[in-house]
């Protein structure tokens, strides 16, 4: 019986560090960020450089990508919540077929916040390194790669909210 107690309350030291971790680690020293060409919703030719003096939460992702679509609702929740001058959410799709699927997929799902952004498939994967999708690369406002996650996250948790408004707040590195 002790030993299930001891084994309880050590479980429940486990889960509280766990809990409270940062959504995505840091890195010790800001990285430079490759500059792959990408357009916009409306056809226009980006690159991340138009982003510069902005927090950017660059999500590389895919329509036919499970957990990309699973966690793309909690990236249009962050935008709402922390979207404007100081911060932006880019949903990078990196779709073979277009726009089209892209806007379907937002109307399917009620994407309401999150514009739209289309990159070369090959060329942005091996440009941002990305190994799977989704890839978040979280992007300082002077174009600095600060941390980067492979996987899922939520997004729109208070842990991720917490760390990407740290990096808002933050006026230099």
């Amino acid at each position: 019986m002790r030993r299930r107690h001891f084994l309880t309350g050590a479980m429940a030291l486990a889960a509280g560090p766990a809990f409270a971790r940062p959504v995505m680690r840091l890195h010790d020293e800001p990285r430079p960020m490759p500059a792959p060409p990408f357009v916009d919703g409306a056809g226009r030719n980006l690159k991340l450089d138009d982003f510069r003096g902005r927090v950017v939460l660059l999500n590389i992702w895919a329509t036919w990508c499970a957990p990309c679509r699973e966690e793309m609702p909690t990236l249009d929740a962050l935008q709402a919540r922390l979207g404007g001058p100081d911060f932006h959410v880019l949903p990078l799709s990196i779709d073979r077929a277009g726009l089209e699927p892209v806007r379907r997929f937002y109307e399917e799902i009620g994407i309401r916040h999150l514009d739209m952004y289309l990159a070369d498939d090959l060329r942005a994967m091996l440009a941002f390194a990305v190994v799977g999708l989704p890839t978040t690369i979280l992007i300082d406002r002077a174009g600095l790669e600060r941390g980067r996650l492979a996987g899922p996250a939520e997004w729109d948790s208070p842990e991720a909210v917490a760390q990407i408004q740290s990096l808002i707040n933050e006026r230099s590195h």
